[in-house]
């Protein structure tokens, strides 16, 4: 997000390049689109609209969208940094072959746009859901972009992290409908019906999570994590973030930074706290021996559980898993979001 390399340099010139069908190089990002979601070594030269995406939940999201009428490829693989993340070569050839990227923006993806617009087919085909969720310059606490611990106003970028907050998910989804109907009409009525149907199921997980969090106690609602990527989902259920581990320059906290958030947690009688799977981190475990708060470490903001092809391997999937995890550690139940459906929507 903040950091680029020579790497980034290297790629730049890559468009003027014999472009050759590429593997994955090692990622589990890959191309998605026959129902299954499984890696492939590239593009097919099959008719159907090519669609590059960054990171997994996006990836889900778009994919119950246009189901098996495009092919879709995720540049980040699961559970990598998407803050830190660098393209590889094979990347610069996959957006090559690519008809549109849908990305998050809101400074997520640091170089890859900057590639994307060296290698598309079509430069203007970059499309942001963030920056078309929320309004720039909306400088409201309710509405607009937040700046917090690992995102703080003086760095310049807001928290990116919109997606935790199923409502935008679904503002993503029908965004992800308008610029597939524009690119390929002549399937627009079934990314509309997909949408839909995605839709009427973040609906029932946005009503669930809302019964489900008032069996969480008053006083446990409140969350501090490794990563801050929970903030529009707090704003969403009027929960309170406390604090996050890790500093804005994603590295590990200072010995003071730590000890604070040991006195914060122990002030604010926090019974758990949240790490990552993306994130593992053995500051946490210290601050849990320190202060005796449960620690658990495994949340997830950009990795949906399991494996590819796996039924909750979705969007819907990882925040299912996420509140059976999070309300329990806090002493509530989450029954109803247990059942809401997890599996791809979209119509075969």
């Amino acid at each position: 997000m903040r950091r680029f390399s020579a790497l980034s340099l290297l790629l730049a010139g890559l468009a003027a390049l014999p472009l050759a069908a590429c593997g994955s190089e090692g990622g589990n990002g890959g191309l998605v689109g026959d129902g299954a979601t499984g890696t492939h070594a590239d593009f097919a030269d099959d008719g159907r609209l090519r669609v590059a995406t960054t990171v997994a939940p996006l990836t889900s999201i778009v994919l119950q969208v246009g189901g098996n009428r495009v092919q879709i490829h995720g540049l980040i693989p699961d559970g990598v940094d998407s803050h830190t993340f660098e393209p590889k070569p094979s990347d610069a050839r996959v957006l090559a072959k690519a008809d549109m990227l849908i990305m998050n923006g809101a400074h997520l993806e640091g170089s890859t746009e900057k590639i994307a617009q060296e290698n598309l087919k079509d430069a203007k085909k970059i499309f942001k859901l963030a920056d078309n969720t929320i309004a720039a310059g909306d400088e409201d606490p309710a509405t607009g972009y937040l700046y917090d611990f690992s995102f703080p106003r003086s760095a310049g970028d807001p928290n990116p992290h919109l997606w935790m907050n199923p409502l935008y998910a679904l503002r993503y989804a029908e965004l992800t409908a308008g610029w597939l109907s524009q690119a390929d009409p002549r399937n627009a009525a079934y990314y509309q019906a997909n949408y839909e149907r995605f839709a009427a199921v973040l609906r029932q997980l946005d009503a669930a999570i809302q019964k489900d969090q008032a069996t969480v106690p008053a006083g446990n609602r409140k969350l501090l994590t490794y990563h801050d990527s929970w903030a529009y989902w707090a704003r969403r259920y009027g929960w309170q973030v406390i604090g996050a581990i890790q500093p804005s320059d994603f590295k590990e906290p200072s010995a003071r930074e730590v000890a604070d958030l040991i006195s914060q947690i122990k002030r604010e009688d926090v019974p758990a706290i949240f790490g990552s799977e993306v994130f593992p981190s053995k500051t946490m475990k210290t601050i849990a021996r320190e202060t005796g708060a449960h620690f658990e470490e495994k949340l997830r903001d950009d990795e949906p559980p399991g494996k590819e092809n796996d039924k909750g391997h979705t969007y819907v999937g990882m925040l299912v898993e996420d509140m059976k995890i999070m309300f329990a550690r806090l002493g509530g139940r989450a029954e109803t979001v247990a059942a809401v459906p997890v599996e791809n929507t979209f119509a075969r």
